[in-house]
């Protein structure tokens, strides 16, 4: 097998959501009110009521040299196209040689809790069905065979998420965003039952519920003068907290064709993990009392949860502690983790050796298994390589060179010392107040 063989999915990208998509898609009674990009003090920021949420380009870095990353652009402008554009985004996947992509909500939050602030309620469900319908639709269903659609339901109430969720069964969508860890951001516990109506539906419409890093619990700075490199290596290494909670949970016990991602999670941390959660269960069960429906963790683990990584040798040396058929591979486009536009490159390196029929599960097979997507009857096997897709966008004339000052909110960090989260927040603090 080749590099240019390869079919690569993601699991994991971001969209940052078009200027226009609420103006055009809201029904004529919300219209007036719908979100909108406003300009703020020389920035693009979405309006929402009576607030103001800025940053709309967070994390959206692609394109840009490393040295530049730092508050990302604050205007659309400032972004590479494919950011928010889809056209423009099947280009970049084109020439990073990616077949697939399920793409995260941005202005929201990556699960939709900033809809459950808003007064009114009836105009915050009209705007998350524009959402899921322009994302179906128009961003999904205007490039067949390319992405898988995610959706967003309203969290603040659980009848209303299970209608959602039915409308978007209806819609073929078999992917919907959730916190990892509800109670973390108000909303009832995995453990109340509460969601239970939720989870069923989704079970029994093989919709995954994904779970990004982030939205639950926040992942905690070590101190104000730590380094921010020590806050970027815990960041996938967070989800083990909520990975612990469901897996112990009664959840799976009560759905247990329910699937769950752990979105930009990483995996080379879960053989530990799986052992560890095996060995507490064995010699602490006599009293916590802990039911696992006659299953060990490790096996509950690897029936109903989907990991991901961007690059991670150790964990794909591991694949078989970590079960082979659970894991995916992610991009994370345009975020400043991604490997855009080498994935192929830094993806071959931690495949070499690794036996073809396994190569295809973790780049594409499990996936397309998982998320009931099927692209290659869209557009045949052989037009889905890494090879094809590169030609395609050659043949576009898709340019990845990288863009040096586009523009956006320099950071003021001092050339002369690592950067420390401190500074970190205090530059996200003097952004946001200005």
């Amino acid at each position: 097998m080749k590099l240019e063989d390869m079919i690569m999915i993601s699991v994991d990208d971001h969209l940052v959501e078009p200027p226009d998509l609420f103006t055009r898609h809201m029904p004529a009674k919300f219209r007036d009110r719908a979100p909108r990009v406003i300009d703020h003090k020389g920035k693009d920021v979405w309006f929402f009521e009576d607030r103001i949420i800025p940053f709309p380009g967070l994390g959206s870095v692609a394109g840009r040299p490393p040295e530049e990353y730092g508050m990302e652009p604050v205007r659309f402008a400032q972004m590479r196209d494919g950011c928010y554009l889809r056209d423009a985004r099947v280009g970049d996947m084109d020439a990073n040689g990616v077949l697939g992509a399920l793409c995260f909500p941005t202005w929201t939050d990556f699960a939709g809790t900033n809809y459950c602030a808003a007064k009114d309620k009836d105009l915050a469900l009209a705007t998350i069905q524009t959402y899921n319908d322009w994302h179906v639709d128009e961003w999904a269903g205007g490039a067949p065979g390319r992405f898988i659609p995610l959706a967003v339901v309203p969290l603040w109430d659980v009848g209303l998420a299970v209608a959602e969720a039915k409308r978007l069964a209806a819609k073929n969508v078999h992917a919907i965003t959730f916190p990892d860890n509800p109670a973390a951001r108000g909303l009832p516990s995995i453990h109340s039952g509460y969601w239970d109506p939720f989870f069923k539906v989704c079970s029994d419409h093989k919709i995954v519920l994904c779970a990004h890093i982030g939205t639950g619990l926040p992942v905690p700075i070590p101190s104000d003068d730590a380094p921010q490199s020590s806050w970027i290596v815990n960041l996938p290494l967070s989800i083990a907290f909520a990975a612990s909670d469901w897996v112990f949970s009664q959840v799976f016990i009560k759905f247990p064709e329910l699937k769950f991602a752990l979105s930009e999670g990483g995996i080379g941390w879960i053989p530990y993990f799986l052992e560890r959660a095996d060995f507490t269960y064995h010699h602490h069960k006599a009293w916590t009392r802990q039911n696992t429906g006659g299953k060990l963790p490790s096996k509950i683990f690897r029936r109903n949860i989907i990991t991901c990584f961007i690059d991670d040798a150790f964990g794909v040396e591991s694949r078989h502690k970590v079960g082979v058929e659970t894991i995916c591979w992610e991009c994370d486009y345009p975020h400043s983790d991604s490997t855009w536009p080498r994935s192929p490159e830094v993806l071959w390196e931690s495949m070499k050796g690794v036996p073809k029929a396994e190569v295809d599960l973790m780049t594409h097979l499990n996936a397309m298994r998982d998320f009931s997507f099927d692209p290659f009857t869209v557009l045949g096997r052989e037009n889905c390589t890494v090879g094809a897709l590169r030609a395609q966008a050659k043949a576009k004339g898709v340019d990845t060179t990288p863009i040096s000052g586009r523009g956006g909110i320099k950071p003021s960090f001092d050339d002369e010392k690592v950067v420390t989260c401190g500074d970190v927040l205090r530059q996200f603090a003097d952004a946001a107040a200005a």
